[in-house]
């Protein structure tokens, strides 16, 4: 396991009129942790106050251009789950502190630098429609950048 830095930045993107643009940008550095099993890349990094999941692990399992998505910890009773592939439609529940919300995700893409790089850095991408039944719609784009 390989200590690493890690630049995450979150965007929600509003749709108005015909174009696209950005609504929310939340953009953190933190430490995490790389490694490698089997076929597939592993980041881990702990959620802090300034994402609002403070208490939480999120873990990412890398496979190629399929992600999963795991968050976890005291503070969320359900663990969260989800998986982006591209095309691809992935029902589930998302915690929050406040209660679980029914979930639906559809990928736009999913691009991954990250098994470029001998020394484990590079870009991860994606892009998705996310809805949050009774709650919200919209877009949303997750840049990583591992240092």
């Amino acid at each position: 396991m390989k200590d690493i830095m890690l630049k995450i930045i979150g965007r929600q993107i509003i749709h108005e009129q015909g174009v696209d643009e950005e609504e929310d940008v939340l953009e953190f550095m933190t430490e995490g942790q790389l490694y490698e099993k089997g076929d597939s890349l592993y980041v881990m990094y702990r959620e802090s106050e300034f994402s609002g999941m403070e208490g939480c692990t999120t873990s990412l399992k890398i496979t190629g251009d399929k992600v999963r998505m795991k968050r976890y910890g005291a503070s969320l009773p359900l663990d969260t789950v989800i998986e982006f592939e591209k095309g691809k439609r992935f029902e589930g529940y998302y915690d929050t502190p406040y209660g679980a919300i029914e979930m639906e995700v559809l990928t736009n893409t999913v691009e991954n630098h990250l098994q470029e790089s001998p020394d484990g850095r590079g870009t991860l991408a994606i892009d998705y429609h996310i809805s949050l039944r009774g709650l919200s719609e919209g877009r949303s784009k997750l840049d990583i950048e591992i240092l």
